[in-house]
């Protein structure tokens, strides 16, 4: 509705004031490279806000953006259909829960596909359950894998019995995360010793 009210308004600037046909298209061209920018700023300032807190509603959003309500819905619509928002999971500190829960982060060399360079082995890898994320890695080895198992045991099964097994992994590299400190922005531990408090004190 916004939108059409923005088309009924120029074009009734359009019949006020006589252009012609080039000055016309040459305006309309800048109208929509300033609703480009204007959709991009907005788009930009909306991932910064809830890659931080995602359980912000389009109305707090709004308010914080210095928007309208109505844009923070469609841009956020438009964003998860366009793949550019995945999902909205939820940061766990799993130490502060009874939940036994291990995470390793595994290195891989693979040998390439034809055609299909490393994409077929990485799609292969991340099939897995126990998988939460593959990146493709410049270095000494191809793929970085994060998994999470109950326990060292388990992770380790996961390794040996259906990571190595697959055809064109070369070999792998696994290291257990003892403790986080800080995950995607955000603080883990919530420890401040008085030492450290003392070292920055004026």
């Amino acid at each position: 509705i916004s939108v059409l009210r923005e088309v009924m308004n120029f074009i009734r600037f359009r019949r006020t004031y006589q252009f012609s046909l080039l000055q016309f298209y040459l305006i309309e061209f800048e109208y929509k490279k300033w609703r480009v920018y204007m959709n991009s700023e907005l788009r930009e300032k909306i991932l910064n806000t809830i890659s931080k807190n995602s359980r912000y509603s389009t109305k707090e959003l709004a308010a914080m953006l210095g928007s309208d309500e109505t844009a923070v819905t469609n841009e956020l619509k438009q964003m998860e259909q366009e793949n550019v928002i995945c999902g909205y999971p939820t940061l766990i500190n799993w130490d502060k829960t009874d939940c036994e829960k291990v995470t390793a982060l595994i290195e891989v060399k693979v040998t390439p596909q034809r055609d299909m360079g490393f994409n077929k082995v990485a799609e292969r890898i991340y099939k897995f359950d126990e998988v939460e994320s593959v990146y493709l890695m410049s270095g000494g080895f191809d793929l970085t894998v994060t998994i999470s198992g109950k326990s060292m045991k388990e992770v380790a099964r996961f390794v040996s019995e259906k990571l190595s097994t697959l055809e064109y992994v070369n070999s792998t590299a696994t290291y257990f995360v003892l403790k986080k400190y800080k995950e995607h922005g955000v603080e883990m531990t919530g420890e401040h010793h008085e030492s450290e408090r003392m070292l920055i004190t004026p």
